[in-house]
């Protein structure tokens, strides 16, 4: 029996992440594999925000980054978490997030993408770094998928230099 597991990395900019996505696309890895979340750095200059089926629009100052990014991941959404401020996230973490929403989750003070990385196995020492990474304007990249996947994921990732590299078993 195969178990799902999970690559987090953290990067310190879009374009950091932007090149990591594009190197993870290039091996072939299933983009349905992947999730992203981060701030919009320049939320005073987005015009609007929509989804239309599995594509974001955005205008503003990061508007490109947002709309490649969204054009090759499944799902996006916005979402405003207490003391984490406005994130955008894409990928099928925006549906588990949407399902510890709906289920009321709440894992010992986790924000609400804090009990959606708990879902999958992360453990909560993890998440509390990973939080503490997106209050200063970092990206998460997650890869969530069959060992296999995820060992090819955290290879190609240890390539483009990522803060931290994470592997959860």
């Amino acid at each position: 029996m195969n178990k799902n597991t999970s690559i987090v990395a953290i990067y310190q900019s879009h374009k950091a992440v932007e090149t990591a996505v594009k190197e993870l696309k290039q091996s072939g890895l299933d983009m349905k594999k992947l999730s992203i979340i981060g701030h919009d750095y320049h939320t005073d200059d987005v015009v609007s925000y929509y989804n239309t089926g599995d594509r974001m629009k955005a205008w503003g100052a990061t508007g490109a980054f947002w709309g490649g990014l969204w054009g090759l991941l499944f799902g996006s959404a916005f979402f405003w978490i207490p003391s984490l401020g406005s994130l955008l996230v894409a990928g099928p973490l925006v549906s588990w997030i949407a399902g510890a929403l709906e289920s009321a989750v709440v894992v010992g003070g986790l924000s609400v993408i804090g009990a959606a990385l708990y879902s999958l196995g992360i453990p909560e020492n993890s998440i509390l770094q990973y939080e503490a990474a997106l209050k200063t304007s970092k990206f998460i990249l997650l890869v969530h998928g069959y060992p296999n996947d995820t060992i090819l994921a955290k290879e190609i990732l240890s390539h483009t230099k990522p803060e931290t590299l994470d592997h959860h078993k």
